[in-house]
């Protein structure tokens, strides 16, 4: 339910990762089909969004921040296991360090490190570029998601109930936010 990236960045801003055999890099146009792959991989399980069908690449590019976007990748073969985006959160210019992000992992690579690697990456990225707050909504079943959020500074704003309808059900999200301890403190 967060999302955002976009454009050739080139493999500049490479960030050590601590997950084993990855490495954290901007995404780049080329990564489109690994990216979307994962995405929908992700809406498959039932448990990342109220979407059940990944976008196409275009909008998927015209709804995310062209930065920060970065994907954390096979350090041996470059394939893409997983991404993290962002999208403003309005046009408003009071909000412009306000975003909503989004994190997917291939489902199979789970527990092993590389969503808190995207994450850290993505949060000290968000820092550089003037970003104060991040923010999100996240299934209450989603635990995993809560827990390493909550481990990397995110708090639970709240919880919106009944929000939406998902396969026919009703479903809850917990809204959650991180704001910089070093940007927008002034």
């Amino acid at each position: 339910m967060a999302d955002t990236t976009h454009g050739d960045h080139g493999d500049h801003g490479e960030r050590a990762s601590p997950a084993a055999g990855v490495r954290i890099r901007p995404m780049r146009d080329a990564d489109a089909d690994e990216v979307l792959a994962v995405y929908q991989a992700g809406l498959d399980t039932g448990q990342a969004s109220f979407e059940t069908i990944a976008p196409n690449w275009e909008g998927f590019d015209g709804t995310r921040l062209p930065h920060p976007r970065l994907v954390a990748a096979d350090a041996g073969t470059d394939q893409v296991l997983g991404w993290i985006a962002a999208s403003a959160v309005s046009a408003r210019a009071v909000y412009a360090g306000v975003v909503e992000h989004s994190v997917y992992v291939d489902p199979g690579l789970r527990a092993r490190g590389v969503g808190r690697a995207l994450l850290a990456a993505f949060i000290t990225a968000c820092e550089e570029a003037g970003i104060w707050t991040i923010q999100s909504a996240i299934f209450p079943e989603n635990s995993a998601s809560l827990a390493l959020h909550r481990a990397l500074g995110f708090r639970v704003v709240g919880t919106r109930e009944r929000i939406g309808r998902h396969h026919g059900v009703w479903r809850d999200v917990v809204l959650i936010e991180r704001r910089s301890p070093v940007t927008g403190t002034t």
